[in-house]
């Protein structure tokens, strides 16, 4: 397995040929088993057969990560909790557990609208692990409001609610043109990125879709590995990722 590729296969049978312990960070938005219309993934799996799939996964990138990596996670409200403990019996710790609210959420008739998504970050080492704040930082209340003298001129380290990142809808002009019902925001990417992995490190994407994580490594100076399991997404990630050698 090399940096810089992006490979066609169940992440389950491709996890295991990386060399243990060799990889930096690491970010998954898997299927959150609702029966969306994927290519090939079977996303309306018996929910023991989704625990368990997704167990086999999380231990799977444990063993991928080095000592001081650390591992998001996207997951909806049904599989959030059942995330989390797969998380902590592959042995990971727990780091924040971010929500990420965005307009445009999906409409109900019988209960509240849903306009979120969950995202858990974990770490390999309770102490040993990258976190950069200054790339990240965002302007507080007390520069902006209060005119505090005290406050961090460069800003604060964010709050684990996010809103400043919309759902990539179809009218945008980040969509791609893939056949693809999910695209994360690349500014959402980059702040995973830019926060909890270094220059030159190694960004890994067991779900690659449309190819935003290893597009947003190569962009902010990251090495990537890609998997996804349809011919068409890893063939339109090599497509985006050429693209960044052209501009």
């Amino acid at each position: 397995m090399q940096r810089n590729k992006v490979y066609l296969g169940d992440c389950t049978d491709v996890l295991p040929k990386i060399v243990p312990g060799t990889v930096d960070l690491i970010f998954a938005d898997p299927p959150f088993n609702i029966g969306m219309k994927y290519k090939k993934t079977n996303d309306n799996k018996p929910p023991q057969q989704y625990k368990d799939w997704c167990r086999t996964w999380i231990k799977q990138c444990h063993k991928v990560l080095k000592r001081d990596g650390a591992i998001w996670i996207a997951i909806n409200d049904e599989n959030v909790a059942n995330m989390y403990l797969a998380l902590e019996e592959a042995g990971f710790c727990f780091r924040n557990w971010v929500v990420w609210f965005y307009a445009f959420g999906q409409n109900q008739r019988k209960k509240y609208g849903r306009c979120h998504t969950h995202i858990l970050y974990f770490t390999m080492h309770k102490k040993n692990f990258t976190f950069n704040a200054d790339p990240v930082r965002v302007p507080s209340a007390r520069q902006t409001v209060y005119n505090d003298k005290r406050a961090n001129p460069f800003g604060k380290v964010p709050d684990d609610v996010w809103t400043e990142y919309p759902r990539v809808c179809g009218s945008y002009r980040e969509r791609n043109d893939v056949d693809h019902p999910c695209q994360m925001p690349e500014d959402l990417l980059k702040r995973f990125i830019l926060s909890t992995s270094n220059p030159g490190d190694l960004v890994l994407d067991p779900f690659g879709g449309t190819g935003t994580t290893p597009v947003v490594a190569k962009l902010n100076g990251r090495d990537y590995m890609a998997i996804d399991d349809t011919k068409e997404h890893v063939a339109w990630m090599n497509e985006r990722l050429l693209a960044i050698d052209d501009a």
